[in-house]
C-alpha cells in the first residue's frame, strides 16, 4: 500500500483533492441540531369517559387497558392517571426495540379489542407518533381589535403557507378559541307547547342535514338531485318550525329562545404572548431537514406576512429552536478551527517547520474524509458529533507522529528516503491499526447501549472509528510520500545525538528516572497503587451530577393549582405573574433580562423539544416559554420568579427551571411508594415528605396526588323517580344541559363545522344552594319535577388523582434541588433511611428512585452492561497483536491509571463527575492503551531487529518512542482546550477528564509499562 502511494503520487493527490471537494460538499449538507436525535419509546391511550369520578375512571377504564396491556412483550412499564372523565395510560417501551411502528400497531390491536368492553360513552385515543415530532419552532400570534374567529382565521391563513416550506414537515394550532351556537330556552315555555328539549333537538337534526336524494336520466346523462335543508345562517335556525303540525300557530325556534353565536366558556385553553390573548403555531422539521434552513423560511414567510396584515397583528417568536442550534454547531466549529489550529502550532514548534508540515497535512485531509463518511452514514452535525472530532484530533496525529518519527530515525542512520518510508510503514502497520481499533473498542460500549442517553452519545464512536482508521491509512501512504519530498535530515553515526535539542534535554532527565526506577521497581508500584487508590477516595469529594441543564437562553415555569380549580381563577393568578414578569422585560435601559414570554394555560405548549411532553388539557395547569437574553439572566429569572411565586401564592406549586437536556429526568429527585391502600401510601409519603423537608438542599416538595377534592353524588331514589314519571336519562339530560349546555347537531359554515348547544335559561343562575331545586324535565312527556323530591344530594371527598405503575397504586414524590446541592448528594443521605424504614411499611408496600438516580441508572448501567463486551474485544486484539498474554496483561494494567488523573483534574477545575466525565474516562483507557501498545512493541523490534539485550531493549524502546508519546499528549491535551473552554458545562467535564488524566497517565506509562515489563519478564538490571 505504501510503495503503490509513493510509486502512483499524482494518483495519490488526485485521490485526496476528490476526497476534500466531496467532504467540503458533504458538510455543507450534512443535517444540523443541537444534540442527536433519539428514538421516543412511549405511547399514551388517553380516554375520556364524561362525568365519572376518578375511582370509576380507574375502575371501569384504566385498569381494564393496563391488564391488557401487559400481555405485549416489548413493553417495559405501563404507568397511568385517572382523573374526573379522563384515563391516561402511558406506555414504555423497551430500550433494545427502536423499530416503534410495529409496536404501535401492536398497541392499537390491543386497545382495539378491549374499547368494545368499556362504559358506553368513552372515547379512545392512541397518541403514539406524533410524541415524536418536535416543533422546534413556535410562533405566536396576537391581534390587537380582533375577534378570535377572525385571529383563527389568520392563524389557518399562516399554517396553510407554513406548511408548504421544503423543510416543514407539519403545523401545530394552539390556543384556538372555538365557535358555538347556543340556544337559551326556557324549559317552562316548551313544556306549556308540549315541547321537550329532546324533541327539539331531533327537529333540528332532521332539519340540517345533508344527504344526497339520488339521480335522474336526463337524455343521455344523469343529473343529481340534492335536497336543501343545511342551515345557511343564523336566521335560517330561528325559522326553524318546532310547534306540532296539529297546532293552531306556527311557533319557531326563535320565538321561545335565544339564538346567538358565542365562544365556548369556560375557555379549555388559553394563549398570552407578554400578557395578550393569542394562539401559537408550532412548526416541525421533515426528516432528514435541516432546523437551520427552516428557520430561515419561516421568517421569510412571516416577514412577508407583516407586510400584508393590517396594524394590530403581531408575530412573536415563542421557541427557537433553530438559532440556538445554528449557535451551537458555529460556537462547536470555532472551537473544531481553534483545536485544528492549536494542534498544527504544536507539532510545527516540537517537529519544525519541514516534519510539522509533513505530520500537520493529515489533519485537513483526516477531517474531510471523516466528515464525509459521515455524511455518508447520516451522522449529522451536531454538539456531539463536533466534540468528537475535537476528541479524535490530538489522537489521529498520533499515527503521523509514530510513522514520521520512524522515517526520521532510519533517516538519519543512512537510509534513502524511499527505504525508510516502506520500511517504516510495514513496520507500523500492524501495531498502529491495533492500537487505532483498541482506542475505537472503548467507545464500542458507548454505540451499543440500549437507553437514550446511548443514542445521543452513540455518534462519538462512530466519528471517531472513522477518524482514527482514516488516519491509519493516510499515515500509510500520505505520510511516507510527504516524507520523501519534504524531511530532510543528517546521518548520524552510531550512538550521536543532538545535545541542543528540548527533547533530547529532556530526554536525559528521562533517562535516569527510568533507570532508578527499573533498578528500585517497587518504589514506583507502590506510589502507583497509592496514588490509585487515594484516587478512588477523592472521587467520593467530586459532586455528581448525571447531565446539566441546557444552556440555552430560556426558562421554563410549570405552574399547578389544586386539583379543580376553574380556569378562570388559574387564569387570574397568571395574570399576576406574567405582571411581575414584565419588569425583567429588555429595555433601552436594562439589555438583560426576558425578551418575551409565551402562557399556555389549561394546555402545554407545542412540543418545542424532544425531552418535553405536553400534558392532556386541564383547568389548573399552566407552562410558560420564557426567552431570556443569555443563561447569566436565566438564574436571575428563576430565583426571582420562584421567590415571589412561594411568598404570594401559598396554594400554587411551581417549577421554575432551565429545559433539561436529552436522559435527564424532569425532576431530579424523585420517590414512588407503590402498593394498595391509598390511606397507607399517604401515611407514608407524609414520612418521607417529611425527611426530604429535614435534608438541606431540597425544595418545593409534592407528591403527584394532590388534595382530595369533594363531590356531589346525586342518589336517585327509583321509586319516586318512577312515580313522577322521570328516568335516570332525564336526570342525566337535565343536569347536562343546566350545567354545560347540550350539543344538538352541527352548523357548517364554509370549512368549518360548529356545535349547536342547548342550554337552559336557568343555568346563569344556577348555584349550590338552589340545585336541589332545579326541575328535572321529562324528555318524553316534558312534565318537570324538582331534583330533591326524586334524589339526595350527598357531599362527599375524592382522591383528585390516582396514579398506577404496573397495576399498583404509586405516590411519587418529587423535590427540586437549592443551587450549591445535587441530586445525587440529596439521595446520599435520604437512601439509607429508606432502606431503613421501608421494611416497616408491611408486605406490599415498597419504594423505586425516580429522577436523577433513575435516569443516571439507566444511562450509565446500559453503558455499562456492554463493556465486558468492549474489554474483551480490547483484550482479543492485544493477544493477536503480541500473541503473548502477559504483554497485553501490562496494556491491561495501564487503564486505571487514568483515574488518578481525572479525580485530580475534577478536584482543581471544581466540575462535577456526570454521564459526559464518565465518557472521558472510558474514552482515556483506549488512548492510554494506545501508548502502551506503541512501547512494548517497540521493545520486541528491539529485541528481534536489533538484537539488543532485553535490559538495553526496554531503555532504547522508552527512549525511541519518548518523543512521539510526548507529542501525541501535548497535541490532544492542546487541541481540548477549546472543548474545555467553549463546549460549555455538558462538555467541560468531558475536556477535563481526559485532559488531566491524559496528562498524569502519559508521564506513569513511560515509567510504569517499562517497569512492568522488566518484572513480568524478569529483566535483570
Amino acid at each position: 500500500m505504501t510503495k503503490f502511494a509513493i510509486k502512483n503520487n499524482v494518483l495519490t493527490f488526485m485521490t485526496i483533492l476528490v476526497l476534500a471537494f466531496l467532504g467540503i460538499a458533504g458538510f455543507n449538507n450534512m443535517s444540523r441540531d443541537s444534540m442527536p436525535p433519539f428514538t421516543v419509546r412511549f405511547a399514551n391511550v388517553v380516554t375520556s369517559f364524561p362525568g365519572a369520578s376518578p375511582d370509576r375512571v380507574e375502575m371501569l377504564v384504566t385498569d381494564k387497558i393496563e391488564k391488557q396491556l401487559q400481555q405485549i412483550a416489548e413493553i417495559d412499564n405501563i404507568t397511568s392517571e385517572s382523573r374526573t372523565g379522563i384515563s391516561i395510560v402511558k406506555i414504555r417501551i423497551k430500550n433494545e426495540f427502536d423499530e416503534m411502528q410495529p409496536i404501535y400497531d401492536d398497541i392499537r390491536r390491543k386497545v382495539e379489542e378491549i374499547e368494545r368492553e368499556l362504559p358506553q360513552g368513552c372515547f379512545v385515543q392512541i397518541k403514539d407518533a406524533e410524541l415524536v415530532d418536535v416543533y422546534g419552532i413556535i410562533y405566536s400570534i396576537t391581534a390587537d381589535g380582533y375577534s378570535f374567529a377572525e385571529l383563527h382565521d389568520i392563524a389557518k391563513d399562516v399554517k396553510d403557507a407554513l406548511i408548504k416550506l421544503p423543510n416543514s414537515a407539519n403545523v401545530n394550532i394552539v390556543g384556538e378559541q372555538y365557535e358555538r351556537i347556543y340556544i337559551y330556552y326556557d324549559n317552562a315555555k316548551f313544556a306549556g307547547l308540549g315541547m321537550s328539549q329532546e324533541k327539539v333537538k331531533n327537529i333540528l337534526a332532521k332539519t340540517n342535514i345533508i344527504f344526497p336524494g339520488g339521480d335522474i336520466k336526463v337524455g343521455t346523462k344523469r343529473i343529481i338531485l340534492e335536497p336543501t335543508g343545511n342551515y345557511e345562517s343564523i336566521e335560517d335556525l330561528k325559522q326553524t318550525i318546532i310547534s306540532d303540525s296539529k297546532s293552531p300557530h306556527i311557533v319557531r325556534l326563535g320565538d321561545v329562545a335565544n339564538v346567538h353565536r358565542g365562544y365556548k366558556e369556560p375557555f379549555e385553553s388559553i394563549v398570552r404572548i407578554n400578557g395578550t390573548q393569542g394562539v401559537s403555531l408550532g412548526i416541525s422539521l421533515k426528516e432528514g431537514g435541516n432546523i437551520v434552513e427552516l428557520g430561515d423560511e419561516v421568517d421569510e414567510l412571516i416577514n412577508f406576512y407583516k407586510t400584508v396584515y393590517p396594524y394590530g397583528i403581531e408575530f412573536t417568536r415563542s421557541a427557537s429552536q433553530d438559532i440556538f442550534v445554528d449557535k451551537s454547531v458555529t460556537d462547536f466549529v470555532s472551537n473544531l478551527i481553534q483545536s485544528v489550529v492549536i494542534v498544527l502550532i504544536v507539532m510545527l514548534l516540537f517537529l519544525g517547520l519541514r516534519t510539522g508540515i509533513v505530520v500537520s497535512s493529515l489533519v485537513p485531509v483526516v477531517m474531510v474524509t471523516t466528515l464525509l463518511m459521515m455524511s455518508m452514514l447520516k451522522v449529522g452535525l451536531d454538539q456531539v458529533s463536533l466534540a468528537a472530532l475535537i476528541m479524535a484530533l490530538g489522537m489521529l496525529v498520533d499515527n503521523a507522529i509514530v510513522v514520521s518519527e520512524s522515517i526520521m530515525v532510519k533517516m538519519e542512520r543512512g537510509q534513502s528516503a524511499f527505504d525508510s518510508a516502506v520500511e517504516s510503514a510495514n513496520e507500523l502497520k500492524v501495531p498502529l491499526l491495533i492500537s487505532s481499533l483498541t482506542t475505537s473498542a472503548a467507545f464500542l460500549a458507548f454505540f451499543l447501549a440500549e437507553s437514550t442517553m446511548g443514542e445521543v452519545v452513540g455518534p462519538i464512536f462512530v466519528v471517531i472509528t472513522i477518524a482514527l482508521l482514516a488516519s491509519w491509512l493516510f499515515a500509510l501512504t500520505l505520510i511516507p510520500l510527504l516524507s520523501i519530498y519534504f524531511i530532510k535530515v543528517k546521518q548520524k553515526a552510531e550512538g550521536e545525538q543532538d545535545k541542543n535539542g528540548m527533547f533530547e534535554k529532556m530526554m536525559v532527565y528521562y533517562e535516569n528516572i527510568l533507570l532508578y526506577n527499573l533498578k528500585k521497581p517497587l518504589w514506583l508500584l507502590l506510589g502507583i497503587v497509592v496514588a490509585f487508590f487515594l484516587s478512588v477516595q477523592g472521587l467520593k469529594l467530586i459532586p455528581s451530577l448525571f447531565m446539566p441543564d441546557s444552556e440555552r437562553p430560556l426558562v421554563t415555569a410549570n405552574f399547578e393549582l389544586p386539583i379543580g380549580t376553574d380556569i378562570e381563577i388559574t387564569e387570574k393568578i397568571i395574570i399576576e405573574i406574567e405582571a411581575y414578569l414584565k419588569e425583567f422585560l429588555v429595555t433601552e435601559a436594562e439589555q438583560e433580562g426576558i425578551i418575551d414570554f409565551t402562557t399556555y394555560i389549561g394546555e402545554g405548549a407545542p412540543k418545542y423539544d424532544l425531552g418535553y411532553t405536553a400534558p392532556e388539557k386541564t383547568s389548573y395547569t399552566t407552562h410558560i416559554l420564557i426567552n431570556t437574553t443569555s443563561d447569566e439572566a436565566n438564574q436571575k429569572i428563576i430565583d426571582s420568579l420562584d421567590t415571589f411565586c412561594f411568598n404570594t401564592f401559598p396554594d400554587l406549586t411551581s417549577r421554575i427551571k432551565r429545559l433539561g437536556t436529552a436522559g435527564k429526568s424532569d425532576n431530579p429527585i424523585e420517590i414512588r411508594v407503590l402498593g394498595k391502600d391509598p390511606d397507607k401510601l399517604f401515611e407514608i409519603i407524609d414520612q418521607v415528605k417529611l425527611k426530604l423537608n429535614e435534608t438541606a438542599g431540597t425544595r418545593n416538595i409534592s407528591d403527584d396526588w394532590g388534595l382530595k377534592t369533594q363531590k356531589f353524588i346525586v342518589n336517585v331514589d327509583q321509586a319516586r323517580a318512577q312515580l313522577a314519571g322521570i328516568t335516570n336519562q332525564d336526570v342525566a339530560i337535565s343536569l347536562e344541559t343546566l350545567l354545560k349546555g347540550r350539543e344538538t347537531g352541527r352548523y357548517r359554515e364554509g370549512d368549518e363545522s360548529i356545535p349547536i348547544i342547548m342550554t337552559d335559561r336557568s343555568s346563569e343562575s344556577v348555584s349550590v344552594e338552589n340545585l336541589e331545586g332545579f326541575n328535572i324535565y321529562s324528555q318524553q312527556s316534558g312534565k318537570n319535577v324538582p331534583l330533591a323530591q326524586i334524589a339526595n344530594i350527598n357531599v362527599v371527598w375524592q382522591n383528585t388523582k390516582i396514579m398506577r405503575k404496573d397495576l399498583f397504586k404509586t405516590i411519587t414524590i418529587a423535590s427540586d434541588v437549592q443551587n450549591g446541592y445535587t441530586a445525587a448528594l440529596i439521595m446520599k443521605e435520604v437512601t439509607p433511611w429508606l432502606d431503613e424504614v421501608s421494611p416497616g411499611w408491611g408486605m406490599g408496600y415498597s419504594y423505586e428512585l425516580g429522577g436523577e438516580a433513575e435516569s443516571s441508572s439507566d444511562g450509565m448501567g446500559s453503558v455499562i452492561a456492554y463493556l465486558p463486551l468492549a474489554f474483551f474485544i480490547i483484550v482479543l486484539l492485544l493477544v493477536g497483536q503480541f500473541n503473548s498474554l502477559r504483554k497485553p496483561l501490562i496494556v491491561l494494567l495501564t487503564i486505571p491509571l487514568g483515574l488518578i488523573g481525572v479525580v485530580l483534574g475534577l478536584l482543581i477545575t471544581g466540575s462535577y463527575f456526570g454521564f459526559f466525565a464518565f465518557l472521558g474516562l472510558i474514552s482515556l483507557a483506549g488512548i492510554v492503551i494506545n501508548n502502551a501498545i506503541v512501547l512494548i512493541d517497540r521493545i520486541q523490534i528491539e529485541l528481534d531487529e536489533n538484537k539488543r539485550a532485553p535490559g538495553e531493549a526496554i531503555i532504547s524502546a522508552a527512549k525511541e518512542r519518548f518523543r512521539p508519546i510526548l507529542l501525541t499528549t501535548a497535541t490532544t491535551v492542546c487541541g481540548l482546550f477549546p472543548l474545555w473552554l467553549g463546549g460549555g458545562i455538558m462538555f467541560e467535564p468531558l475536556a477535563i477528564s481526559i485532559l488531566f488524566g491524559l496528562l498524569f497517565a502519559t508521564v506513569i506509562t513511560l515509567l510504569f509499562v517499562p517497569v512492568v515489563y522488566r518484572l513480568l519478564f524478569r529483566v535483570k538490571f
